[in-house]
């Protein structure tokens, strides 16, 4: 049997083996809301981002400013550096319906909120 073939029958065994277990697929296939947030000038853009509640979240920050920043969030449960004129994917868990508040923690008046509905 060629490498291929075992690959397939591999990847073939999972699939099945993620369809039987309950909830495996719906989870599996559950959308991602991903928000497009900026940084410059030390203010996040928009300062307000919105979405939905209960869904996994991508937060792709974008710094523009020459100088690294620190994204936090105590309620998001995240920090996460970001080099100058870098970006990064920020993973959030599904969240209930509030305002969560986020900053530089290198610039700690630099903050904004997401808005979850």
């Amino acid at each position: 049997m060629h490498m291929n073939d075992l690959m397939a029958r591999a990847l073939a065994g999972a699939l099945i083996g993620l369809a039987a277990v309950p909830g495996g697929k719906e989870a599996w296939a559950q959308q991602r809301t991903t928000i497009q947030l900026t940084l410059k000038n030390h203010r996040f853009e928009p300062a307000e981002p919105h979405a939905p509640a209960g869904q996994p979240l991508i937060i792709l920050l974008k710094n523009l400013d020459q100088t690294p920043a620190e994204f936090e969030s105590k309620t998001l449960r995240v920090e996460k550096v970001v080099v100058g004129g870098g970006q990064v994917n920020i993973n959030i868990r599904p969240l209930a319906a509030g305002r969560y508040r986020f900053f530089d923690d290198f610039h700690e008046e630099t903050q904004g909120f997401l808005v979850v509905e």
